[in-house]
């Protein structure tokens, strides 16, 4: 047989363009049969770690607002699921290392029953 000819595959545009997604996380899932203790504190990087893939920027930072929802029940008794609005947006400055940044955003609802992936549009004229 002749060897398959190598396609040479499209790297990801996509990540140099901004663009904002409104996400369900899953929390329970993450902070499930850890102590006390870790729970808060858990919930947060694995909010960070979920920007990270989706946003696939390195820098990610959570907005006081979406802190403040993760810990409210105090740090033993994290939301099972929250709803967070992902921003991908340009640094200001040029000599950071990242051209890119995420900032992660809570979006209060009443129940998550139907809810999925939105694309939301912003008016940056």
């Amino acid at each position: 047989m002749a060897p398959r000819e190598k396609k040479e595959r499209k790297t990801r545009s996509a990540l140099s363009d901004v663009v904002t997604r409104e996400y369900t996380i899953h929390l329970h899932k993450h902070v499930h049969g850890l102590g006390f203790k870790k729970r808060a504190p858990r919930a947060v990087k694995a909010v960070t770690e979920f920007a990270r893939k989706a946003m696939g920027t390195q820098d990610v930072r959570i907005d006081p607002s979406l802190n403040a929802a993760i810990w409210n029940n105090g740090i033993r008794n994290v939301p099972r699921r929250i709803r967070v609005r992902l921003a991908r947006q340009r640094h200001d400055d040029e000599d950071s290392k990242e051209k890119l940044y995420t900032l992660a955003t809570f979006v209060a609802v009443d129940e998550f029953k139907g809810l999925e992936t939105q694309i939301v549009e912003t008016n940056d004229a």
